[in-house]
């Protein structure tokens, strides 16, 4: 069954909890800071690890010191779903343990 495509609004609603998140033509978007390229490819790790928990993956690029992700699902043609919400609430979650800003 394909996840239900949440309205714009109802987007832009839920990512007033996830500060620095926001909504694009491609998804929901966030770039980390951190403080080495070192700490943003443990936090990539982390990610991945909470992608394969959750059966949801996102578009995930690793810079020097910085880590992006966008997020949308693609079985419900590449609009934002709650599963997008829930995979950005348990990034943001972890962000903070890897001193992401």
């Amino acid at each position: 069954m394909a996840a239900e495509a949440l309205a714009p609004d109802a987007v832009r609603d839920r990512l007033r909890d996830l500060p620095g998140w926001s909504l694009t033509d491609g998804g929901i978007t966030r770039t980390y800071k951190l403080t080495s390229h070192f700490a943003a490819t443990a936090m990539v790790v982390h990610i991945a690890q909470l992608q394969e928990e959750l059966g949801h993956h996102s578009q995930l690029t690793l810079g020097y010191n910085t880590v992006s992700l966008t997020v949308n699902t693609h079985d419900a043609g590449g609009a934002v779903t709650g599963k997008d919400i829930e995979l950005a609430r348990r990034v943001e979650a972890t962000a903070a343990g890897h001193a992401a800003e």
